[in-house]
């Protein structure tokens, strides 16, 4: 198909994957794997650019955390359903009620036809690339809006995309909040949207309309909770490695921590020695990301501002806390604040840590459950019992025990929220799923007993119904 030029026509675009997916509602797998391979070719062959953009739209993102944090787990997500996705597109066997015998079941996973995704700004690769990779191995097409607070790599990748794919097949739009609010309101078979919880609600609301299902992927306040006798100093360097990663602009970065009261003045010393371990250079470490812009840095210094108003201890983990011309700003401890500060209402997303005191551990549990369910859950435990009664205590979209961020990187594992950080799962088989409608398939023999079922219902037939719901 011929490419219409730059900037694409949303509604164009749209249509050209709905009739595309029409022509071919089910694509064997060398189409979706061809696919496939072109997307891991794309990513592969361009990585330097594609750290180069990204490190121009934050003002300045170490190229090993997009390499760590963005290139290899999207890499990871397309060899995985390259490796599998012969196998999970084929009719799943199972069995049916004894009493419907010789009949056979089955499930076939069928592509829903045309995908939505809206990414967000934080990981423009890996939350765009990675779910768009499930859905091409479910055989779908596949229409993307990126950002606008990150143009340079969302222009990259429109172009990279416009070359490598037709834009039936795969397509990245661009363009603000109005493009992203037109773009939910498409009739998807399927949308899936990262972000923050207050846009989600919007999100699903233009996509009631149409009644398109979707995959929300929001966020909330996370909790880290060690509990009494965990060696702490493991404690603080799982917690800033997942906390100080991309500054925290991260959806399931650490956004609070609970522990034993009697601990925090050494957490917080911990804290400053393990920030200068990572950062000996502080805000002028080349590994040390900035914030993405002035509105988010704004957001986070008034955070931390009105602590200080209010009355709260701040550490700062660095020599100088704050760069405004360069948006760098030091990791902060925030130490037992109010709850009715705003860096406690509302999600982090960003290198500020409050740190907050428990007296029983249960007191801890009934806190996190008193807050809304969060998009993931951080258990510092060498108690295996008491690490499962807090699994079976607490709801939370995902779990480590004993470390922080790693189980989004698990393509095992299905990734998601509940309640208010998100609904739905993808990764893996998960995603492939999640993009496929898995069709249930009856299927009759030639020789059946049905039609002692039909009217008029003789003696035989209220004999075997009485025999039926016996067992």
């Amino acid at each position: 198909m011929e490419r219409p030029g730059l900037p694409l026509d949303l509604r164009q675009a749209f249509d050209a994957q709905r009739a595309a997916a029409a022509r071919e509602p089910f694509p064997d797998w060398p189409r979706r794997r061809a696919r496939l391979q072109r997307l891991r070719r794309l990513i592969a062959e361009n990585e330097g650019a594609i750290a180069q953009a990204i490190d121009a739209d934050f003002g300045g993102r170490p190229a090993i955390e997009t390499e760590m944090a963005e290139i290899w787990p999207t890499l990871e997500e397309i060899k995985v359903a390259l490796r599998h996705g012969a196998r999970w597109m084929k009719p799943r066997r199972v069995g049916v009620s004894r009493w419907f015998l010789p009949a056979a079941g089955e499930i076939l996973p069928q592509p829903l036809g045309v995908i939505g995704v809206i990414a967000p700004w934080n990981y423009p690769l890996l939350l765009s690339a990675g779910p768009v990779a499930g859905a091409l191995a479910a055989g779908n097409r596949v229409l993307v809006k990126l950002s606008e607070h990150t143009p340079n790599v969302s222009a990259l990748l429109q172009s990279l995309v416009a070359t490598d794919f037709s834009f039936d097949e795969l397509c990245i739009v661009t363009g603000d909040a109005t493009v992203a609010a037109e773009f939910s309101r498409l009739p998807f078979d399927h949308l899936l949207f990262t972000g923050s919880t207050k846009v989600g609600h919007d999100v699903m609301q233009a996509a009631a309309a149409n009644l398109t299902p979707v995959t929300l992927e929001l966020g909330g306040k996370s909790p880290a909770i060690i509990a009494p006798g965990y060696p702490l100093a493991h404690a603080i360097e799982r917690v800033l490695m997942g906390k100080l990663l991309n500054a925290g602009q991260t959806c399931i970065a650490t956004d609070h921590v609970r522990l034993p009261r009697g601990e925090i003045e050494a957490f917080v010393q911990g804290c400053i020695e393990q920030a200068c371990r990572m950062y000996p250079r502080g805000l002028d470490d080349a590994e040390y990301c900035s914030i993405i812009d002035e509105r988010q840095y704004r957001r986070l210094t008034g955070g931390i501002d009105e602590a200080i108003a209010r009355g709260a201890r701040c550490q700062i983990l660095f020599e100088s806390g704050r760069d405004a011309a360069r948006r760098r700003l030091a990791p902060v401890i925030v130490i037992d604040p109010p709850d009715d500060l705003r860096l406690m209402r509302e999600e982090i997303f960003g290198p500020v840590l409050p740190v907050i005191p428990y007296d029983e551990i249960e007191q801890a549990l009934a806190q996190v459950n008193a807050r809304p369910r969060p998009l993931a859950l951080y258990w510092f435990d060498r108690d295996p019992a008491r690490s499962e009664r807090a699994l079976r205590a607490t709801h939370a979209g995902g779990v480590c025990i004993n470390d922080t961020l790693l189980h989004i990187a698990q393509p095992t594992l299905p990734f998601g929220g509940v309640g208010p950080s998100g609904m739905g799962h993808y990764h893996g088989r998960w995603g492939f799923d999640t993009f496929s409608k898995l069709k249930p398939v009856f299927r009759q023999r030639r020789f059946n007993a049905m039609k002692v079922f039909l009217p008029p219902y003789s003696g035989k037939m209220r004999a075997l119904l009485r025999l039926m719901k016996r067992f």
